[in-house]
């Protein structure tokens, strides 16, 4: 049996003195190499240099860019603890023959140890696990699945790692073959959409607006003459027109005799 490191407090207290941290650090440390598979670790801790990650391979990043000599520690610790982790035992798997539902679409991760098997939607925020033939599915929310391991036998024992970290089939709710696919939200031309067809359909019921009302019939022009007192007015001004010699005096008679015939 493989003894878990964690529980060597005299182990890892030697191994923290000799690449100069705090105990804390390394067990620190310890845990997000787990919930990496002993493959990564993301680490936040004074010690450490804050917030850093480490990959297998020499990849190596720590908030104090320019402390060569912590990276250098940091991987060495990394690399260290990480020999020491048991093998998960999951390997990864093929995102093809579909076991899972078809209108989940291709997994973003996938893995396999005897039995039992798992794949991860992102997409959907589903997670599918098989276990002797028997598929179950799983809302993820806002996690992300990155790995798994499984400690002991059964789906039961299956820890997840991701950002967020490392978490269990505990933590997740298990859904529906009918909820297989999760609503996604509604985009902004959908949202666009749906307010233009609420706005038409509102005025459908909306009043008709007014028809225009027609010109009114510009008034006609008044008839000259047609009063005695415009015929007498008019009479005058012949008169003066008349009297300056504007007009002679066949025009003038002509002109009264026409104004007086309509009195």
């Amino acid at each position: 049996m493989i003894e878990d490191p964690e529980h060597r407090p005299v182990g890892l207290q030697a191994l923290a003195e000799r690449h100069g941290v705090g105990l804390e650090a390394v067990r620190h440390l310890l845990r997000a190499l787990q919930a990496g598979q002993g493959n990564m670790a993301q680490f936040d801790h004074p010690d450490l240099g804050g917030f850093g990650q480490w990959s297998r391979g020499g990849m190596v990043m720590v908030g104090r860019m320019n402390d060569h000599a912590l990276k250098a520690r940091v991987d060495a610790l990394c690399t260290e603890l990480a020999a020491a982790l048991p093998l998960s035992g999951f390997r990864e798997e093929a995102a093809s023959g579909n076991w899972w539902p078809d209108e989940l679409g291709l997994p973003s991760s996938a893995g396999a140890q005897n039995t039992t098997r798992y794949a991860f939607f992102p997409e959907h925020r589903r997670l599918a696990i098989e276990t002797d033939g028997r598929l179950t599915l799983y809302d993820t929310g806002e996690r992300i699945v990155t790995g798994a391991s499984q400690q002991q036998g059964g789906s039961s024992s299956l820890r997840f790692s991701g950002p967020q970290g490392s978490f269990s089939l505990e933590d997740l709710t298990p859904v529906e073959r009918e909820a297989a696919v999760a609503p996604s939200a509604p985009t902004a031309g959908s949202a666009s959409s749906a307010s233009s067809a609420a706005m038409s359909g509102s005025s459908a019921f909306a009043a008709p607006p007014a028809a225009p009302e027609p010109p009114s019939p510009s008034p006609s022009p008044a008839a000259p003459g047609t009063g005695s007192a415009d015929i007498l007015s008019v009479l005058e001004r012949l008169a003066e027109l008349h009297k300056k010699g504007v007009l002679t005096e066949a025009e003038f008679s002509a002109k009264k005799a026409e104004l007086l015939a309509r009195l």
